[in-house]
């Protein structure tokens, strides 16, 4: 792995307060998932957030003070307050969320200071969940504007689907990244009938003019589809301790190498490696060093 440490990417959406039943509250949000894991591999991120001036924001801030991540892009709120949500887990390991409404990241302000990140930056990282509310999306779509490279993760959070937001995002993103389900939504939505994923995926691309589209398959693994050009790798074996933020790490493992140079089947089996080891071990950002990515990888090339 050959991260260059000036490499910016800006991560935009929701910071919150994870509660599980039984468990420590833990510090949670796509956004800021992608955000720790770009940081650990070598990624300078710039965090665009809101938190409530409360104890729960006071956490989070020093929590990303302790990772080294800068918060300067994280907007204190006195009227709306520190997101939290509540978690269940099924019995098939998967967790399913309560998104507590009328929180501060609903509610995150344009400043300057964030458009010129994103100028610096080589990536904008956004899901939809952040743009629920039209003060967020407002501020989203300025920040997509600008951006010269847009990485949509559409991450649908039920009941916070909006057919007319979906589209429109995706309408202006360079690398979208799906899951099953939310592929299938889309399409329909679409009216479009395919004959397999690789016909519906070619026909988002022609369609929203995307180059390059990302689909998770869980414990299938995942495919890459950069033009014409598809690129498939496994799952990595490993005894799954949860899946709380397996897709975020997949997300910032794959972004981190493109970033970096790497070739599509390079940073797919770094997504792919990083994912694994974060399933196997408890929570959304264990803590980890590049130098174990690599370790996993050589444990993954020797399965495959």
């Amino acid at each position: 792995m050959h991260q260059e440490h000036n490499l910016k990417a800006t991560c935009f959406g929701e910071i919150l307060w994870d509660l599980f039943p039984g468990k420590d509250k833990t510090a949670g949000g796509a956004p800021f998932n992608v955000g720790y894991h770009l940081h650990q591999m070598g990624i300078e991120v710039h965090m665009i957030s809101a938190v409530g001036q409360d104890a729960l924001g006071d956490e989070l801030l020093k929590k990303l003070d302790r990772w080294n991540i800068s918060s300067k892009g994280i907007q204190r709120n006195s009227d709306y307050p520190t997101s939290t949500v509540v978690a269940t887990i099924d019995e098939d390991n998967e967790a399913h969320y309560e998104i507590k409404e009328g929180v501060a990241w609903d509610h995150i302000q344009l400043m300057d200071t964030d458009m010129q990140q994103i100028k610096e930056a080589k990536a904008l990282v956004f899901g939809s969940l952040a743009a629920r509310n039209s003060v967020s999306r407002e501020t989203l779509f300025s920040l997509v504007e600008s951006s010269s490279y847009r990485i949509f993760d559409v991450n649908l959070r039920p009941p916070y689907i909006d057919q007319e937001l979906l589209l429109q995002l995706l309408q202006k993103s360079d690398l979208a990244k799906f899951n099953a389900a939310e592929l299938q939504l889309v399409l329909s939505y679409l009216g479009k009938q395919y004959k397999d994923v690789k016909d519906g995926i070619f026909f988002l691309q022609d369609h929203f003019e995307i180059p390059e589209i990302i689909l998770s398959r869980g414990a299938s693994g995942a495919t890459y589809f950069h033009g014409k050009n598809v690129y498939a790798l496994p799952a990595a074996k490993v005894v799954v301790e949860d899946t709380v933020g397996s897709g975020d790490s997949f997300l910032a493992g794959f972004v981190s190498g493109r970033l970096s140079g790497m070739n599509p089947e390079e940073a797919l089996e770094q997504a792919i490696c990083l994912s694994g080891f974060v399933t196997s071990k408890s929570g959304a950002c264990p803590d980890y060093t590049q130098q174990d990515i690599v370790a996993m990888q050589e444990v993954y090339r020797q399965q495959s």
